[in-house]
């Protein structure tokens, strides 16, 4: 990244800060699929993925309150007390922004701001690969059970459809990976913390990814892997996300907060809302998403590798 250090927080533009977050978790996303396609058993030519039909199709879900109730991050710094990482007072905080998360029902910046900084000073001086573990624990003990029965389903309609299914969200991409690979997912895009050496800096790349920064993550990614957004599908929870939304021909409100809920009621997104098991409306995977999509991921990788350069 030696190449992007001119570009200091003043002289960036906040358009930039997101395209450089969302290209930054489109490659990580990609590298991460990419790897898990290389070490997978060889089933046959496209046992893993067969093509039934629409090549240019993808899910895209956010995690928080959409797949998972509460904040992945607030689970993730509730794991890492548990482990030692930090004293009580920080867990304290967390306690509080979780809390608020959950009764509020929707993200406040400035809680999202501290808890990212808190997690930032948090993990800085350790290894990627310790905190890959740790990710893998603290799903068992925090997250697993959290995730909504009704929209795994959804995603696994995609996937049995033969599409990519991804997850989009403001978390560290490894915690985000962990939670895609246990789902069956077929990947993550999620905020990408800077590291040198297998060790993380206390910094991040880019911006988090998060509202705009989502959007261009999944456009990034759509170009990398030769998809049509016309067909493809997104779900969120948050009004944050209509960026994201937008970019796709099937767009769909889950668990919304009032925001999205009036905007969908508007734009006629279909909703659904598993807080009380009340359907907002009849929500069915449509049939213009398709099924299949292609590996890939050259042009997010290209356009990360020019920036560095």
């Amino acid at each position: 990244m030696a190449a992007l250090q001119w570009l200091t927080p003043r002289r960036r533009s906040a358009t930039a800060r997101s395209v450089l977050a969302g290209e930054a978790s489109a490659e990580a996303a990609r590298k991460s699929a990419q790897s898990a396609e290389e070490t997978a058993p060889d089933t046959g030519a496209e046992a893993e993925f067969p093509v039934h039909g629409d090549e240019r199709a993808a899910a895209f879900f956010d995690l928080d309150n959409t797949v998972m109730q509460g904040a992945a991050i607030f689970h993730f710094g509730r794991g890492l007390y548990k482990r030692k990482f930090f004293e009580t007072r920080d867990l304290a905080r967390f306690a509080w922004q979780q809390a608020w998360f959950r009764l509020a029902g929707f993200e406040d910046p400035e809680h999202m701001q501290d808890a990212r900084d808190s997690a930032l000073s948090i993990v800085k001086g350790h290894r990627v690969s310790e905190l890959k573990s740790i990710g893998e624990e603290i799903y068992d003990e925090y997250m697993a059970e959290r995730i909504w029965p009704g929209t795994r389903a959804l995603a696994q309609a995609h996937l049995d459809a033969g599409q990519k299914v991804w997850l989009v969200t403001a978390a560290p991409v490894e915690i985000a990976q962990v939670i895609a690979r246990r789902l069956g997912l077929t990947g993550a895009l999620g905020t990408v913390a800077e590291s040198i050496g297998g060790v993380y800096t206390g910094k991040l790349v880019g911006e988090p990814l998060h509202g705009p920064a989502k959007a261009e993550a999944v456009r990034a990614l759509a170009a990398a892997e030769g998809l049509d957004l016309s067909r493809c599908a997104a779900y969120s929870d948050s009004h944050n996300d209509i960026p994201m939304l937008s970019l796709v021909g099937h767009p769909y409100a889950i668990n919304p907060d009032s925001k999205l809920r009036k905007h969908a009621r508007e734009l006629e997104w279909r909703l659904r809302d598993y807080r009380t098991g009340r359907k907002a409306a009849k929500v069915g995977i449509p049939a213009a998403a398709g099924v299949g999509a292609v590996a890939g991921g050259t042009a997010a990788a290209i356009a990360l590798h020019r920036r560095r350069r």
